[in-house]
């Protein structure tokens, strides 16, 4: 069992120390469920990228802006919203953690 506090803890700091903001752990792999724990600094941005078929994102710490063409979001620490089947991308606007699951194909 993974202590979600202590991933989010440790990848943040690994995130602040890495030259690119960013840090990831691939959580749970129990096909086709993915969970991920992303720790992104502040102004760090994941480019924009295809959707999975169903996913969702949790912000454990932090805040984050998920962009879409459908409309952007801001969301805060505790925060659980679904991902849109579209291409979007994700902005940290503060040091900032969140937990992704997806289901895939």
């Amino acid at each position: 069992m993974d202590d979600l506090n202590a991933l989010a803890e440790e990848h943040l700091t690994a995130a602040r120390a890495s030259a690119h903001g960013r840090s990831a752990h691939l959580v749970l792999q129990e096909p086709p469920l993915r969970q991920t724990v992303i720790a992104l600094t502040e102004g760090t941005a994941l480019d924009e990228h295809n959707a999975p078929p169903a996913a969702s994102l949790l912000v454990l710490r932090g805040g984050v802006r998920l962009t879409s063409a459908s409309g952007d979001a801001e969301l805060t620490a505790g925060t659980l919203h679904p991902i849109p089947q579209e291409r979007h991308g994700l902005l940290a606007l503060s040091d900032a953690v969140v937990l992704l699951t997806a289901v895939n194909d």
